[in-house]
């Protein structure tokens, strides 16, 4: 999804999830990330239905790695990639073009100051150029995006190949999106903002990744999967995997 959009309006209360939430064992530096002052009110109120502790812990983001994160939308998790891979590390964000709003909202960001092992480029939407390797190429909440032809022609195919290339080997290509149907079409995707888990899991391991976890503590069994994610009575509670590929070291 467009998100940008979905953090600067306002935030509504949500349930917590349920009991088959697996607990994870949350890293200092990740718990430290969370506690930074800096982080905006709007970004903080969002924490207990985004779960970006286990989200950040599960994807195996550590200090010193170099980070490559598809779309910040504003930078919801830019700020804890930054904090977590230190000074010794760094993020690169890609920005869609088409999406000012986030554009703007990224170099917003990084006019503060702060964020120093931060950089943000704008490029056509599913490009894939970073100045060095990666340790992990991060992709939450927008891979759906790109099968939506108004946000850019994306062959998600090549994208993905793109992405291999891009890591270190052993490197990690995460993904975390809304869960949908089977046999979901381009048009239903635009509609719904959600693609299926095996789906993803069949384009990306055709480009040579193996999947190497997945995450549960973003389940949700109360949705259906049947409405849109922006549907008042779903949103902020939909049903999300999360995908961790590996990119072998042979």
């Amino acid at each position: 999804m467009r998100r940008i959009t979905f953090l600067l309006a306002p935030i509504i209360a949500m349930a917590p999830l349920g009991a088959e939430a697996a607990p994870q064992k949350i890293p200092a530096y990740v718990t430290a990330a969370l506690a930074d002052p800096n982080r905006p009110a709007n970004n903080k109120e969002g924490d207990s239905f985004r779960l970006p502790a286990e989200t950040v812990a599960f994807a195996g983001v550590k200090p010193g790695m170099t980070v490559g994160e598809f779309y910040p939308g504003g930078g919801y998790f830019t700020r804890l990639l930054s904090d977590v891979v230190g000074p010794k590390g760094h993020v690169y964000g890609i920005e869609n073009d088409r999406w000012k709003n986030a554009v703007d909202a990224n170099q917003a960001l990084l006019a503060g100051g702060k964020y120093k092992n931060v950089s943000m480029d704008v490029q056509p939407f599913g490009t894939v150029k970073f100045p060095k390797p990666l340790d992990v190429a991060w992709i939450t909440q927008n891979y759906h995006d790109l099968k939506i032809a108004k946000y850019g022609t994306v062959d998600t195919l090549a994208f993905d190949r793109a992405v291999y290339k891009a890591l270190k080997p052993g490197g990690t290509f995460f993904i975390l999106d809304h869960e949908g149907a089977a046999g979901l079409s381009d048009a239903d995707i635009e509609k719904l903002h959600r693609i299926n888990r095996e789906q993803v899991i069949k384009e990306v391991t055709s480009a040579g990744f193996k999947l190497a976890d997945e995450g549960n503590f973003l389940r949700r069994p109360g949705d259906d999967h049947t409405k849109p994610i922006f549907d008042e009575s779903i949103r902020g509670k939909t049903d999300q995997y999360a995908l961790k590929f590996l990119k072998p070291k042979g």
